[in-house]
């Protein structure tokens, strides 16, 4: 498996664009979209927010009903979620009006947004967003590159990857990008992401595929712990790689989970170190747990807990926040056999053995917690069972940013 930086343009067959329709302020990009030169096989997973924008409402009636999708319009600043009626139908205005210019069904048309809630979308310049992308789409990497840009709000950073493998001696490629800096919180994380490949695979298989990484990856991921009302993760396979189609679990079908689990993990990792304020990424391995739903349990209590969150920050070794959330999340485990340590560039300390205090120096302690990048490993020793979260520290700048997000 290769990995690169390169996003959704990479497979075969797929084109991008982004561009300026007006929407945010500044003239910054606020439109994207993607285009597949044939019809594609799609997928997707959704907010589990009882509060659902309108674009979730309209991919989900694609994804769950109709056979093909082949191209996607995002736009940012403005969510288009909280708008009744008058919003879905600004969806079904988006996909006609993409549909006229590309020459496709309205119904292969996808749409998301992401912005602020509550407010309609202005769609006149949302169409006339979409005329001005059509003719920009281009499979090149510079395309790809300006789509990414497009889709961010608070994001810092565009989050782009793509993977390469074999499949029955061709060449396959997932390419993906996404967005996501704050409102992200475990259960479909304000978090966008759209992959495409160019793997030959069934509907069904490909939605098998996607459901079981995002378990694993964007569902592990938390900034805040709000989750939004617009989550999405959409993946479109056009094949034109040419492999043996996959139409049922096997050799085949794990090595593109497999792919495609360490692309959308590489996102989710983007995301996390990307938080709204955040200056390093968290990551939170709990091991040896006596099953899977212990250890996500208690990964997902870590990396959430707003008290440990600060202490990253402080770059400050208070172990005892860690079994504190550990304790009330819920999870049944003896807290006098855990281990805990922490690791950096800057090496690994244990800080904990048995339940307590190692005597560690803090020295040490802080100069890992200096990082951009820390890892606390919390070992059970109870079973074989482990799981990973990531998220970030937490700062005087999240609540800047979130206090005037608005105006």
């Amino acid at each position: 498996m290769k990995i690169s930086d390169l996003g959704v343009t990479a497979p075969i067959g797929f084109q991008a664009a982004g561009g300026s329709a007006g929407i945010k302020k500044n003239n910054t990009k606020d439109m994207a979209m993607i285009y597949s030169t044939v019809p594609c096989a799609a997928a997707g997973t959704f907010t589990t927010n009882l509060v659902k924008a309108a674009p979730v409402k309209w991919d989900q009636h694609i994804v769950y009903e109709c056979e093909t999708a082949q191209a996607v319009v995002v736009n940012s600043g403005v969510a288009n979620a909280c708008t009744g009626p008058e919003g879905y139908e600004a969806c079904s205005r988006t996909a006609d009006a993409a549909a006229a210019i590309l020459g496709i069904p309205a119904e292969t048309v996808l749409v998301a947004s992401t912005g602020v809630i509550g407010a309609q979308l202005p769609m006149e310049r949302i169409e006339d967003g979409v005329k001005m992308l059509a003719p920009l789409l281009s499979d090149t990497r510079e395309a790809a590159a300006s789509a990414a840009k497009a889709i961010m709000t608070t994001d810092t950073r565009p989050k782009e990857v793509s993977v390469t493998f074999e499949l029955d001696g061709k060449t396959v490629t997932i390419g993906g990008m996404c967005k996501g800096s704050g409102m992200i919180h475990p259960n479909m994380c304000t978090m966008l992401s759209f992959l495409t490949t160019d793997a030959m695979i069934s509907k069904q298989m490909l939605q098998k595929a996607l459901s079981d990484v995002v378990a694993d990856t964007y569902n592990m991921v938390s900034v805040d712990g709000d989750t939004s009302t617009n989550d999405t993760v959409l993946l479109l396979a056009n094949g034109l790689a040419g492999n043996t189609p996959i139409t049922e679990p096997g050799p085949a079908y794990e090595t593109f989970r497999e792919a495609l689990l360490e692309l959308n993990r590489i996102l989710a990792k983007k995301i996390a170190g990307d938080g709204e304020g955040a200056t390093r990424l968290f990551e939170v391995r709990v091991e040896h747990a006596k099953n899977k739903e212990t250890a996500v349990c208690l990964a997902k209590s870590i990396i959430t807990s707003n008290l440990t969150k600060a202490a990253i920050f402080g770059c400050d070794a208070n172990w005892g926040r860690i079994l504190c959330a550990m304790g009330y999340s819920g999870a049944s485990f003896d807290p006098d056999k855990v281990d805990l340590y922490f690791e950096s560039k800057a090496g690994k300390l244990q800080i904990v053995s048995n339940g307590a205090g190692t005597g560690y120096s803090e020295e040490k302690a802080t100069e890992i917690l200096s990082e951009n990048e820390v890892l606390a490993i919390a070992d059970l020793h109870e079973g074989d069972a482990e799981a990973t979260a990531w998220g970030c520290d937490l700062t005087y700048d999240y609540v800047k940013i979130n206090a005037d997000y608005r105006s």
